[in-house]
């Protein structure tokens, strides 16, 4: 008798051909070191937030944070609670980093400038610099208030867009797609995944949980193509800022 192999999924073709291709992604450089950047490992932070989804979660003029992650080599650290005490700490323990660079995900469209609104509205200062991205392209529908992406840079870190750098190239070679959490496990990475719309539902512990894996994953992706990602740290300049 003989046996039909089973066809591989789309997920499995995917997860194959990134398997493949080693020069795009790479192996973790312990050193980080190259001639793009001089940051070492434990000067690359993984930074998420998570919005209130019982006012849509989309909107910084009507949904608060209600939890932010900041991660780096071995640590993480979660502010929740009151929004302008989180939205505040944040702010003081980024200033406390040595320089280095912030990695977020899709932090260019969201993340950044979703902080940004939101410390206007509750009448904080933070030490965080946007200046819009001229290069910056995407299908999906900008921020509202918003008409499209940043460069950015906050106190002494530089930051980079880890989504921007697999969606130019991996994503648009390999034909897959770069959601954080899809990306991540075809990379043999575990998510925590929860329901989206649903993040006002979550326990205190679950929601932690949550936005500190998104971090985390963010910087670990980053790391994983550093000779690449690294020519994509965002450079914002006297000119380019508003």
């Amino acid at each position: 008798m003989q046996t039909t192999p089973a066809t591989p999924s789309p997920a499995a073709n995917a997860a194959n051909r990134l398997s493949q291709c080693p020069t795009r992604l790479g192996a973790i450089n312990p050193s980080i070191a190259t001639a793009a950047t001089h940051y070492t490992r434990q000067r690359v932070y993984g930074l998420d937030i998570e919005t209130d989804t019982s006012r849509g979660g989309l909107d910084p003029a009507v949904a608060p944070i209600v939890a932010v992650a900041l991660c780096g080599d071995g640590w993480s650290s979660v502010f929740d609670g009151d929004e302008v005490d989180i939205v505040r700490e944040l702010d003081e323990a980024i200033a406390e980093l040595p320089p280095g660079v912030l990695v977020t995900w899709n932090g260019s469209r969201f993340d950044l400038p979703f902080l940004a609104d939101r410390a206007r509205l509750l009448g904080l200062v933070l030490g965080l610099e946007l200046a819009p991205d001229p290069h910056h392209r995407s299908r999906h529908e900008p921020l509202p208030g918003h008409a499209g992406g940043y460069i950015a840079s906050w106190h002494q870190q530089r930051h980079l867009d880890a989504y921007a750098v697999y969606r130019a190239d991996v994503g648009a070679s390999l034909g897959i797609p770069c959601g954080l959490k899809p990306l991540s496990k075809m990379l043999g990475l575990r998510p925590v995944e929860v329901d989206r719309a649903a993040i006002h539902e979550l326990s205190g512990e679950a929601l932690n949980e949550y936005v500190a894996s998104d971090a985390i994953l963010a910087r670990e992706l980053a790391l994983r193509r550093w000779p690449t990602a690294s020519r994509s740290i965002d450079v914002v300049t006297d000119s380019s800022r508003h």
